[in-house]
């Protein structure tokens, strides 16, 4: 398989230094070497360009939302190398930086893809709107406008409107939410898998469920989305919002091997590594394993 990685070193959705950094951090730790092992041709297509903006200017357009001109900017330009990637039958593997650049990576596989979900494996909602954020801070706010809901300046980044149905987004893993995102999933009825229902349940019924969930909607293209703090913060400290009791290394694999045995992965995210956070390398490690053993079976 062709596997073009998409790197997009941005910190500017969680307003805090070091996540900016993680996608060299990977880079020197082996990353490309990592997925050539397994047969795939492997490119790196260089750091996506992030313009300079001042932090005296980070609510220049208003106190709702920091850094939202940038963030726009360089959404914009991801989406249109990840539909290109696509579009030339490749693989977008997307290395950030924080989870704002969701919004973009996602909205290019919308725009390739009619019958499309997204899986998104965070301990956070990132559903929140200029109206409900309690930070201002845009990667808590890229799944509601990819639904359509919120700024209209993030709705309609790259093509107008939502870029997937409420319907055929899945949220696993998720532990902290605001109030705002609570009203927005039970006004939406979405699909989520919060920590409490994997103790009770398992991450084998997660995985099966949405399994049946895809056939039944007839989704025949999925994007996964890879939050870091998905993962417990024993296993995986290196991250700037970390919320206990979390996946375990072990369930993450396996709802990784859930969702691939679908054939169903068109594209995937990596975010929310801060290397300067990561004081043991522990985070750098998880995060390349689990480059690895996605790599091994897509």
């Amino acid at each position: 398989m062709k596997v073009n990685v998409i790197v997009v070193p941005l910190n500017l959705g969680c307003d805090c230094i070091g996540a900016e950094q993680a996608p060299n951090h990977l880079r020197e730790h082996g990353m490309m070497k990592i997925i050539r092992s397994h047969g795939h041709r492997g490119f790196d297509l260089g750091n996506l360009y992030i313009p300079p903006v001042r932090e005296e200017d980070k609510y220049a357009r208003g106190y709702q939302m920091k850094y939202l001109d940038t963030i726009v900017e360089v959404n914009t330009n991801l989406a249109e190398l990840g539909y290109d990637t696509l579009r030339g039958g490749a693989f977008p593997l997307i290395i950030g930086g924080d989870h704002s650049l969701g919004l973009g990576s996602a909205s290019g596989v919308g725009k390739c893809f009619d019958d499309f979900g997204i899986i998104w494996l965070d301990a956070h909602g990132d559903l929140n709107t200029h109206e409900t954020t309690p930070s201002g801070n845009i990667h808590g706010m890229p799944l509601s406008a990819l639904m359509g809901l919120g700024e209209k300046e993030l709705v309609n980044l790259y093509a107008p409107g939502n870029k997937v149905q409420p319907r055929n987004v899945f949220l696993v893993g998720t532990r902290s939410l605001d109030q705002g995102e609570r009203e927005l999933i039970e006004r939406e009825q979405l699909s989520v898998y919060p920590m409490e229902v994997i103790r009770e349940k398992g991450i084998r019924f997660v995985g099966e469920d949405i399994q049946r969930k895809l056939k039944e909607r007839k989704i025949r293209n999925v994007h996964v989305s890879i939050d870091i703090d998905s993962i417990d913060p024993r296993f995986a400290p290196g991250t700037g919002t970390p919320v206990a009791e979390g996946l375990l290394p072990v369930e993450f694999k396996q709802f990784i091997d859930s969702i691939i045995s679908t054939n169903l992965i068109k594209s995937m995210d990596l975010v929310e590594l801060n290397p300067i956070l990561d004081k043991d390398g522990k985070t750098t490690t998880l995060c390349l394993d689990i480059i690895d053993y996605v790599m091994q079976r897509i």
